[in-house]
């Protein structure tokens, strides 16, 4: 498994607002090199899957219907430390806890639209990556 590489999602209010550029500037500024980068829109089943660790929480369906509202940017990013520094570089959940200069705090709206995913560890990088993306579309 390597820890150089982390997975990211721009969301759809990222997306909705047209922050995917300020977005990935702040990503490579951070001194990420992206690896992988698609625009693209997650089916019902496909966010159902990808959530599936949040199944029986009662957030999920609303979490479904807000990832399938609209396009999303996926992304797999590379950098040494990538999980750890990534998790750091978006911020906290809440964006109003969200460190200032953090991408959370300067583009979520809050804990629901929270503006972007990242991977929590590189298991779930490496997992999340290849949900996204087949083996050709990884430079």
């Amino acid at each position: 498994m390597r820890t150089d590489r982390t997975f990211t999602m721009l969301k759809p209010d990222s997306v909705e607002k047209g922050n995917v550029g300020a977005i990935l500037e702040k990503i490579t500024a951070a001194g990420f090199r992206i690896v992988a980068l698609k625009l693209t829109q997650m089916t019902v089943a496909d966010a159902e899957a990808f959530y599936t660790v949040h199944n029986e929480r009662p957030f999920f369906r609303e979490l479904v219907e807000y990832m399938t509202r609209g396009a999303i940017v996926v992304a797999i990013l590379e950098k040494d430390n990538a999980v750890e520094d990534f998790r750091s570089l978006i911020g906290a959940t809440n964006p109003a806890e969200a460190a200032e200069g953090t991408i959370r705090k300067l583009y979520a709206a809050s804990i629901g639209e929270n503006a972007v995913h990242g991977s929590d560890s590189d298991e779930n990088a490496e997992i999340e990556s290849q949900f996204h993306f087949s083996e050709r579309e990884i430079f």
